[in-house]
């Protein structure tokens, strides 16, 4: 009984030491607002500045414990994302502590597939599907872009508005009916972005915060995305415990025989 209760206290000390050990996740803060910042007067290089603290990367594995509310149904998911840049982003929903995926999905340039698995079925369309709920102009890169914290190039240009504000950098302007604003903290990384189009009544609102080291770079590992179309609303607010950046990437998607496909 004695060796019982010394190898139980064993086990469990060498389980307190091991979590006690994991590494933490390092958090970059940004410095503070400087009170006479040097301003350079010419737009371009300045967009070359912050276009140069994009986060460079081929794969991307993201895991996190999000809160997802749509329309109201709020609940607590393990959110997995693989990416391989510019090709696949690959996402699975999953409960009850990853004992549950409600959901799995694929998205390349031109297609998506979604898979329910609540309701046994997936969704097969074109990438242009999702216009349905978010504004016309949204294509791959930039769904790439709002996932990685990296700015949308079309956005970067010398047509965009780009001022220092309380010595940050904002950037705004419109492309077409849709009304956008980035703003930068110190590090030069986005901060907040928004998109809105009034005519469409669409709205997207993304707001990054806690970068941490990746590849040379930075990533947020903290992410909320709220997005409201006419009465439609969903918010997604992702603590991202795992970040790889380069790593081997798999996109496992199989269809059982008794799902139904939605074309």
């Amino acid at each position: 009984m004695k060796k019982n209760i010394l190898n139980s206290a064993l086990i469990a000390a060498c389980a307190l030491m091991v979590v006690s050990c994991r590494p933490k996740k390092e958090i970059v803060k940004a410095p503070p607002v400087a009170e006479a910042a040097p301003v350079n007067d010419k737009k371009s290089e300045n967009l070359a500045v912050l276009f140069g603290k994009e986060l460079q990367y081929n794969t991307l594995v993201l895991k996190g414990k999000a809160d997802l509310d749509i329309d109201g149904n709020a609940n607590n998911v393990t959110l997995n994302i693989r990416i391989k840049k510019d090709e696949t982003i690959w996402f699975s929903v999953t409960a009850l502590g990853g004992a549950l995926e409600a959901a799995r999905g694929v998205i390349t340039p031109d297609s998506l597939l979604l898979m329910n698995r609540l309701q046994k079925t997936v969704l097969r369309k074109p990438l242009s599907y999702i216009h349905s709920y978010t504004n016309k102009q949204v294509n791959f890169g930039w769904l790439q872009s709002i996932l990685t914290g990296n700015t949308i190039k079309e956005f970067m240009t010398e047509k965009s508005d780009l001022n220092l504000e309380n010595g940050v950098w904002v950037l705004n302007g419109t492309n077409q009916s849709l009304a956008y604003r980035t703003l930068f903290n110190t590090l030069l990384k986005s901060t907040e972005l928004t998109l809105n189009d009034a005519a469409a009544a669409q709205g997207l609102k993304v707001v990054y915060d806690k970068y941490t080291p990746v590849n040379n770079g930075l990533f947020p590992s903290v992410v909320k995305i709220n997005s409201a179309v006419g009465n439609k609303k969903i918010s997604v607010a992702v603590d991202f415990v795992k970040i790889d950046a380069n790593v081997a990437v798999e996109f496992p998607f199989s269809v059982p025989k008794n799902y139904e496909v939605i074309n």
